[in-house]
Parts: structure tokens; sequence; C-alpha cells
């Protein structure tokens, strides 16, 4: 148990060629029923800067605008906890927007049960669109890679995200912050996620803080979305190899279910239509879930298209660095 300490929270954005998610996220802060906290936002060598956005909320928030070369998100929260002047950095994507009492729950939550490392769930706002709704079903179901990510309370389960993750000074000082490693092409798959497990290995107070819950944009279209989940997928043999223990059965399921779904298309063609009642039944239940949790027959429809490139893309990601790293001991992507 840490010893209780008064919060200084320093948030850390970094944000790339993308001005108008930064003043959804701006804006979002200036409605925070607390919101005495400073505002670090680092721009990762945009060519298209939101600095003119930052502007209009110097005013109303205390705001330090840094810019420095591309180096990727996971340098870029590094550059900005070294800027940072608080004592616990919390972590957001530039995509990303708080409901009003998100900093209150966090201070109140810290402060009744303090935390060395803390992380929140994300999910869709009523405004999202349909395919951004579609994506966030997809990304966090219990049917897809999303049953897997670390939503669970158990300590053992639960890894938080860089999209809303929260540690101390201190952390950052043992850990030296997100790894350099870059894990995938994106520049940073996996790099929150090795990072959670080194936060473990040193002995940190880790929670999962159900009600620190912000609403999460992510890939706006399919293509974005498949290249993002694919290098998720490529990025989990990385960590395997820097962190052999954290590998286990269950996150082998997508690519067991890429090769399986490719099994029962081929069997279906060359032996009996019948092969394919279980790809239906998997359809159905996606497209009922879906269409029951977010009360839209359309967004049901579409999450089955975004589950299946969430599953497929993720585990054609895994095989492919399983073949490449493990087989082939190659270090190239």
């Amino acid at each position: 148990m840490q010893e209780k300490k008064e919060l200084n929270i320093s948030i850390i954005i970094p944000v790339y060629n993308r001005p108008d998610e930064i003043e959804e996220l701006l804006e979002s802060l200036k409605h925070q029923t607390r919101k005495d906290v400073e505002i670090v936002i680092v721009e990762d060598g945009s060519s298209i800067k939101c600095d003119s956005i930052i502007k209009k909320y110097k005013d109303d928030l205390l705001i330090n605008y840094f810019y420095k070369e591309n180096t990727g998100p996971g340098q870029s929260r590094n550059y900005g906890c070294e800027k940072a002047t608080g004592n616990y950095f919390l972590f957001m994507d530039s995509d990303c927007i708080l409901p009003p009492q998100y900093l209150e729950i966090v201070f109140r939550e810290l402060g009744k049960n303090y935390v060395d490392t803390f992380g929140g769930p994300d999910m869709a706002h009523e405004d999202f669109n349909t395919l951004q709704k579609a994506i966030n079903y997809s990304m966090t179901s219990f049917f897809t890679t999303g049953g897997i990510r670390g939503g669970g309370e158990k300590l053992e389960k639960f890894n938080p995200r860089s999209f809303n993750m929260g540690f101390s000074k201190e952390v950052f000082k043992k850990t030296g912050g997100f790894p350099s490693i870059r894990f995938a092409k994106a520049k940073a798959a996996g790099e929150d996620l090795d990072l959670s497990i080194q936060i473990k290995k040193l002995g940190f107070s880790i929670r999962l803080i159900k009600d620190a819950f912000l609403y999460h944009k992510r890939r706006t279209n399919l293509k974005q979305f498949y290249k993002q989940v694919n290098n998720f997928g490529f990025a989990r043999i990385t960590i395997f190899q820097r962190h052999p223990e954290s590998l286990k059965i269950l996150h082998f399921a997508p690519a067991v279910f890429t090769l399986g779904l490719l099994g029962l298309i081929i069997s279906s063609i060359f032996i009996h239509p019948y092969f394919l009642f279980p790809i239906i039944l998997h359809i159905i239940l996606l497209f009922f879930d879906s269409t029951i949790k977010n009360k839209s027959i359309t967004i049901g429809f579409i999450s089955v298209i975004t589950s299946y490139i969430q599953l497929v893309g993720y585990g054609l990601g895994f095989m492919k660095a399983f073949v490449k790293r493990l087989i082939f001991k190659s270090e190239g992507f």
C-alpha cells in the first residue's frame, strides 16, 4: 500500500497532424468539474500543427505546448513527462473526449486508494458516427480480441493502455517510461503493454478505475483500422520476446480463429456447405449483441464487418510475426 500523498497531475497528450481532434479533447477538458491540472501537449513533428487551436484555450486551461521532431507517440509521451511539473502523469490520445466528471473521479479514487499506476476503460460517445461505434464495439467486445485486451479487474489480467492511463513520477523514473523499441510500423502498437509489464515486474501497484472512462474515437476508416489491429497482433510476438511469461494460450485465439475461418470456407467449397454453419452462427451472435448494445441495426451490421477485420487483422499480424521473428529469426518488419 502506497503512502497517501497530495496529487499534482499533469496530462500528457501526444499529437500528430490532428488539430481537429485536439480541439475536441481540449473542449472536454475545459468543461471538467475539476480542472486544476497541467496539460502538456507534445506535437510530434506534425506538418499540420495545432498551435492555433491551443491558443484558443490558453485563458481557460493551463497548457504547455512543445514541438519536437517525429519519434512516435511513446517517445513523445516520455518527452512530455520530462517537461511536466506534476508528480502524477495521465496519458490520453488526441482522439479521446472526456466526460465532465473524469478528472474529479481520478482525484477522488486516487485520494481514497492511491496506486502507482491506474487505467480506465473506453467507450463510444453517443455523437460518434456509426463506423466509430462499430469499431468501438469490436475493440471492446468479449466476442473479439477485446475480450483479451486487459479489461478485467484481476491484477494478472489487467494492463493499463496509453489512451487512458496514469502513473506516478516515481514509476517514470524507475521504468524510463515507454520503451524506445518500435513494435510495429505504426511505431506505437504494444509499447503501453510492454510498459505495463515492466511496472508489474518492479512491484508497483496497479489498479483499474472503472468509473474513470473516456470516449475513444479510434480509427475512422476500415483500412486504418485493419492496419492498427494487424500491428497489435504483430507486436504481441515482440512483447513475448522481451517478456516470455506474458504470452498466454488465449493470445493465440485470433490466429486460430483466422485459420479456422479459412478452413471452414475451403471445406464448404470442396466438401459441403454445412461447414459455413459455425461462421453464420458467429455472425448472427455478433450482429444481435452489437445491435442490442448500440440500439441500432445499422451498427450491428457494420460491427460484423469490423469484428472480422479485428479478428483476422490481429490473427494475420500475429502469424506473420510468429513466422518472421520466431521461426526465421528476422528482426525486420
